[in-house]
């Protein structure tokens, strides 16, 4: 009977999380920082994978331009490429052998379509580099795109937009993707802040922003 009791309460404990999670957490994790025209924007990239079982749409506002911000994007990648400006160690724990630039890297700036980056297991293609624009990458399976936008700002900034579109093909992937929504919010939230230190840093734009 205790077993049984415990059982229920446990049920009855992860049923009420859920929809608490569904109900309350789970869109601002999804849009940290994006404006409800941007959530509901259709971006450069959404085209790779119309058919996605998830989206999450993230962005920061850079006092920068847009061709300041893009060099850090393109050569985002495990060593010899930039990293990905979060948290290192971290990704390091899953041997992804992340090491974040604060240079430019001039090998990575004219990135070709094709060209493929490794991101641990995954095989991740380049599809979209227009520069100053939108960066866009899609695993090997088609189960996963990653695509950038920078879009003209006010008063000389720009907002930098990351877009994750996901395809969960097993039941598994449904389950995992629970605790990887919030996980991804502190990585990615930590990512777009280190991409526009970057680009401020660059255009001076970190102390103009300071002062508004």
């Amino acid at each position: 009977m205790r077993t049984s009791a415990a059982i229920m309460v446990g049920g009855l404990a992860t049923a009420t999380a859920a929809v608490v999670y569904q109900r309350f957490l789970r869109r601002p994790i999804l849009t940290w920082g994006a404006t409800p025209d941007e959530v509901s924007a259709t971006l450069r990239g959404d085209e790779l994978l119309p058919g996605a079982d998830g989206v999450s749409t993230r962005a920061i506002t850079v006092a920068a331009q847009p061709e300041q911000v893009y060099p850090w994007l393109v050569q985002m990648g495990p060593a010899p490429r930039g990293g990905a400006y979060t948290y290192d160690w971290v990704e390091n724990l899953l041997g992804l052998h992340m090491h974040s630039s604060d240079v430019v890297l001039d090998e990575f700036q004219h990135p070709t379509i094709g060209t493929e980056i490794a991101l641990g297991p995954n095989r991740m293609i380049i599809e979209i580099a227009d520069p100053g624009e939108a960066f866009a990458i899609r695993s090997a399976d088609g189960n996963w795109v990653w695509a950038f936008t920078i879009a003209d700002g006010a008063d000389g900034t720009c907002r930098l937009i990351s877009r994750n579109r996901y395809r969960l093909p097993r039941l598994r992937d449904r389950i995992g993707m629970v605790p990887m929504e919030a996980g991804s919010l502190v990585m990615e939230r930590k990512m777009l802040l280190g991409i526009r230190h970057r680009a401020e840093t660059m255009s001076g734009g970190a102390a103009l922003r300071r002062v508004r």
